[in-house]
Formats: structure tokens, sequence, C-alpha cells
């Protein structure tokens, strides 16, 4: 069975930097199929400040026409707060223990990883594959003492990440976009053009929903 690849995140809106690390990551690691996965109420981080109902629509419409794109709205349409290992799990039990699963992060969340709740235990339920990211570093000296030695002992190549269900780390070149959520909020906020930094579908169901129209904390 080749590997489901796991796309999880806010979303808050989904750019195109999120949509080339799917495609790029679908490509070199051999997935079979990347599940998106806007979260609800993320247990790690401060609440999104749209609803998940409009970003998992805003989601929808991005990936809308690539047949290896598929979506969850399982979190989005949740309210209970969420971990990484709560969704990894869910997905585990859903596809069974055999088939590869493979969680896709940016170098930024890796330099975080030591952080999330019971990260190692991550490694039972699910590979991590690492897109490089502008401005990250993904040298082992960059990262806490205790991930360095994971990704030491678990790195492999995508043949790899086929061979096992679970624990292992790869990482893959992307295409370098310094685009971020954050900053398509603050543009949008100030009236400034967001155009070409997302989809035009999604930019179109922002203004129709008028989102993103004032200053708020970034999340």
């Amino acid at each position: 069975m080749k590997p489901l690849g796991i796309l999880g995140g806010t979303f808050d809106p989904v750019h195109c930097a999120h949509l080339r690390l799917a495609e790029e990551a679908a490509e070199a690691l051999a997935l079979e199929r990347v599940r998106w996965i806007p979260s609800g109420n993320p247990g790690h981080r401060a609440a999104p400040q749209t609803p998940g109902t409009h970003r998992l629509e805003m989601v929808r419409l991005a990936i809308a026409g690539n047949p290896r794109f598929e979506v969850d709205a399982a979190e989005a349409e949740s309210a209970t707060p969420g971990f990484t290992l709560d969704t990894l799990g869910r997905l585990r039990a859903e596809i069974g223990p055999s088939r590869p699963l493979v969680f896709l992060i940016g170098a930024d969340q890796l330099l975080a990883l030591h952080t999330w709740k019971r990260w190692r235990d991550l490694f039972d339920l699910a590979h991590f594959a690492v897109g490089a990211r502008p401005g990250y570093s993904l040298s082992t000296e960059a990262l806490a003492p205790e991930v360095a030695a994971e990704v030491r002992q678990r790195e492999a190549g995508a043949d790899g990440l086929a061979a096992a269900p679970a624990g292992r780390i790869a990482t893959f070149a992307m295409t370098p976009l310094a685009i971020s959520a954050s900053d398509i909020r603050r543009r949008l906020a100030a009236g400034r053009s967001a155009r070409y930094l997302l989809p035009r579908e999604v930019l179109a169901y922002i203004e129709a929903n008028t989102l993103y129209g004032e200053e708020r904390s970034s999340s």
C-alpha cells in the first residue's frame, strides 16, 4: 500500500505555500493521497481567528480539482481542543495498523517538535516528512538535542516510508515560498492586496464573507 500523507493546520487562510508543500511531498515521497485536516480548536496554540467552517470551506476550494488531495472535516467541525496525538490516533484506528501514514510538516514545526504533547509517541503512529522552508535549517545542530537524536536514529528516504507503517523521518525539498497566513491576514486587514499569494477562489471567498477585514492578533 502506498503511504497516505496527512497535512494538518489552521489554514487561516490556506495559501500557495501550503499547496506546494502538499504537491511536492506527494511527488517526492510517492504518496497515494494527501489528506488535509483543518484544525478546529488546536490544543497547542491560540485559537484561530476564523471559524472552522470558513477555514474548512477555503481548503475545499483550494484543493478542488487535484485528484491526490482530499479533506477531512472532523476536527474543523468539532469544538473540542485537539492535539496531533489525537489526530494521528484517530487516523491510525481508521486505516488500520499496516498502511504507512506520513505526517507532513515544515522545518519550523520540526524545530518546535519537542514542545508538542507526548511527541515521542507520535512516531508509533506515523512517519514524519519535513519540507524545507525559507529561513529555517534542517540541520540537526539547529534542533533541540532530544529531537536531533530522534532524527539521527529514524532518518530514512522515500523507500523507507513505504516499507513500514510508522516511525521514520524523511526530508524533502520544496520550492521556497516565503508566504505566511499571518502576513496575508495583515495585508487584508490593512486593505492591501493578497493576490497571487493564495488561490483566487479562496480570495474570492474571503472577500464574499468579509473575512480578515480588521486588525486582530495573529495566531
